[in-house]
């Protein structure tokens, strides 16, 4: 990619899709062509047709998606199901209508079966029973990856598909209903500093594993299999590290500098006991992954105090 080329990011407001705008920027890409979702109904294929034949975008990172919690997938579960079929299949279909060069799919580790082998590898893809309670988002998610393929197969479309493991970072939700673990701990400690609580309750027994990736970490992986990786096989990106969530909650009470204590609630549910993925394949083409959790975490950290003095 050349830095006049004409870029789309899909989803440029999200925490996934802000984070590849910065490191576009970081670049020196000056053309970076961006629509929220007000502006631009990603649904609507008339609407991205239309885009797509006035902007004529080189390159695509689609990293637009509807996304939430365990919570939210299972209750509006047409939702998920439809907005990111609808997306993707818009997206895929005008970039190969308007000749894009090349276009990046993102994709979720949720798209792995519940009881694939650990860590998760490409091949474990269709194996077995999705995770029920996010099933849509993740069959939306393997229909990406397979648009991606389809077309490079009958129209010889390069287009690539990328997994990310569980991200944070800026522009991450700290809603203690919607978010994830992680940023749900940076609130809870958070505020039990600032309250004076003297305890901080972790749902679960502490024990199950989990992989966590700094979203601006992802971003570089993106810009490098953009320029470095040409392949029809979609690719895992993650750390290849993983923490039990007792010790991921020691981690951020020191960084938030909190002194309550932890109590671990184990009448709540732990979950999937590990979930990591094996990054050996995105290695292989000579990346890894650079910041490390507890530099990752302070960062997210300032993120969200800034987020709390607005």
């Amino acid at each position: 990619m050349h830095t006049s080329a004409r870029i789309f990011v899909a989803g440029h407001n999200g925490m996934v899709g802000s984070a590849i705008v910065r490191k576009l920027q970081a670049e020196g890409f000056q053309h970076l062509i961006l629509r929220s979702s007000a502006e631009l109904d990603l649904r609507n294929q008339a609407a991205t047709m239309s885009f797509f034949e006035k902007e004529r975008p080189e390159y695509v990172f689609l990293a637009a998606a509807k996304v939430g919690g365990i919570l939210a997938n299972n209750t509006y579960r047409a939702d998920f199901l439809y907005d990111n079929m609808m997306i993707e299949a818009n997206i895929i279909h005008a970039a190969y209508q308007y000749k894009v060069t090349k276009l990046l799919f993102l994709g979720s580790s949720c798209i792995y079966p519940k009881m694939a082998p650990q860590p998760l590898q490409e091949a474990s893809l269709l194996t077995g029973l999705l995770e029920y309670t996010n099933e849509p988002y993740a069959i939306a998610k393997i229909a990406g990856i397979k648009l991606c393929e389809s077309y490079r197969l009958q129209y010889g479309c390069n287009f690539i598909s990328a997994m990310p493991t569980n991200l944070y970072g800026p522009n991450d939700n700290y809603d203690l209903e919607k978010s994830h673990v992680l940023p749900a701990m940076i609130r809870k400690f958070h505020e039990a500093k600032v309250n004076g609580s003297n305890e901080v309750v972790i749902w679960g027994s502490g024990t199950p594993m989990r992989e966590f990736m700094y979203v601006d970490d992802l971003a570089d992986a993106c810009y490098f299999l953009m320029k470095e990786y040409d392949g029809m096989e979609f690719v895992n990106v993650g750390t290849g590290k993983e923490i039990s969530i007792h010790e991921l909650a020691l981690l951020i009470k020191s960084v938030v500098q909190c002194n309550a204590e932890i109590h671990l609630d184990s009448t709540k549910p732990d979950g999937t006991p590990r979930k990591l993925m094996d990054v050996g394949k995105l290695k292989g083409l000579g990346w890894t992954s650079k910041i490390e959790l507890k530099e990752g975490i302070e960062l997210a950290y300032q993120d969200f105090l800034l987020k709390v003095s607005v």
